[in-house]
Formats: C-alpha cells, sequence, structure tokens
C-alpha cells in the first residue's frame, strides 16, 4: 500500500513539473510573438518618419534620432528602440538616398532602451528587425 502511494505521489509530482514546462513555454512563446510585434510597429513609426514626414526640399535627407517607444496597450511591457542609418548613392544622373532602419523591442530595458545591458532574467524577450527604405 505504502509503495503504490509513493508512486502516485512520484507522478503526481512529474506531471506538476511537466504542466509547469508546458505553461512556461507557452507564455515565452506569447511574449516572443509580443516581441515580433512591438519591432514591427517600430518599423512602422520609422517608415511613417521618413516617408510621410520628409524633410523639406531644401533641407539636406537625413534621418531621426535614435527613439526610444513604449507601446501602449496589449505591448504596453514592451518598449522599442530605433535608429536610422544613411547612405546614398547614384545611378547615372539620379542621385538615392539609403535609410536603414532597425528597431529592437526588449521587455525588460536599461535605461529605456533596447537591447538590455542588465543581467537577464529568465523571460526575458527581445526581437530586432531591419528594413531598407530608399527615397
Amino acid at each position: 500500500m505504502v509503495f503504490i502511494l509513493l508512486v502516485l505521489a512520484v507522478l503526481g509530482a512529474a506531471l506538476a513539473k511537466f504542466g509547469m514546462r508546458q505553461q512556461l513555454g507557452s507564455a515565452s512563446e506569447l511574449a516572443a510573438a509580443r516581441a515580433m510585434q512591438s519591432a514591427n510597429a517600430g518599423l512602422e513609426w520609422a517608415s511613417f518618419q521618413l516617408l510621410r514626414n520628409p524633410p523639406p526640399p531644401s533641407a539636406a535627407p537625413g534621418c531621426f534620432a535614435t527613439t526610444n517607444i513604449a507601446l501602449p496597450g496589449g505591448l504596453s511591457d514592451f518598449v522599442v528602440t530605433v535608429s536610422c542609418s544613411l547612405s546614398s548613392g547614384t545611378d547615372g544622373s539620379d542621385s538615392f538616398s539609403f535609410y536603414q532602419i532597425t528597431a529592437t523591442a526588449c521587455n525588460a530595458p536599461s535605461a529605456g532602451a533596447c537591447p538590455s545591458t542588465a543581467p537577464l532574467n529568465p523571460s526575458y524577450v527581445e526581437r530586432q528587425l531591419t528594413r531598407r527604405l530608399v527615397r
């Protein structure tokens, strides 16, 4: 009788541990998806800044300053750091400006910016996306 109780206790403990790992895995996948959407939101914001709010024609083309964005709603525990670099090129008599946008999203920013430089905890999630625009 004691043997059966011992076996059931070990089995119960193993099932509880398995269930906990399943929940942690699901939470991690959800956080990764939210980080990806946060980084994508940062790219969209940066694209809007460059394409819809361009500098006046008389001004030289340029990038915006590196910006940290705290997101609202369901993504409120993520911060996105968006940066931009500019290069130029020509094709015959046409001149082009190439903008490289990088958006890094994380759920534990250091000093309000991603990526985190602090010691990381198991629930830390970070995603980085890059986009190139031409004007």
